[in-house]
């Protein structure tokens, strides 16, 4: 994790956002991001001093889609800032979950499926894969914001 002074200078520039890692979707996340310190862990400190620096509209999180389980408490500490969400897909990450608790009551969710939709096919037709893997995890996020918001 990179400090204070590395973030700052970029929350000066207008309408462009920060976006730091936080919680990965990788097991690796295991060896820092989970550390406990002082009763809490370590991406817990990192949401908790660094959301102090700027403001929602300033700072975006990357939170790993494999941990939907702590979705509900990083939504504790920052309710309203948006996540950068990878591990949909070829990580298993889980839509459905992500979005129970993830979502805040702006949706505050940008959902990424890379591998999931790049490597859908393994023919000549990975083109048409690749579309229709797309639009199948767009059908879920719809279906999951009309659930949630009643559009």
């Amino acid at each position: 994790y990179m400090g204070s002074d590395s973030v700052k200078p970029f929350l000066n520039f207008d309408n462009k956002w920060v976006i730091l890692l936080v919680l990965t979707s990788n097991k690796g996340s295991q060896d820092f991001q989970r550390l406990e310190l002082d009763g809490e862990a370590l991406y817990e400190r990192v949401l908790k001093e660094s959301s102090q620096w700027g403001s929602e509209d300033q700072l975006m999180y990357v939170v790993g889609a494999t941990h939907p389980e702590s979705f509900k408490d990083i939504r504790s500490i920052i309710p309203n800032h948006f996540l950068l969400v990878p591990g949909i897909g070829a990580q298993g990450g889980d839509l459905a979950a992500v979005a129970e608790w993830g979502m805040n009551d702006y949706c505050g969710l940008l959902v990424n499926s890379s591998r999931g939709i790049i490597y859908a096919g393994n023919d000549g037709k990975f083109d048409e894969a690749a579309r229709n893997a797309a639009q199948k995890l767009q059908t879920q996020m719809s279906d999951h914001l009309h659930k949630r918001f009643s559009i």
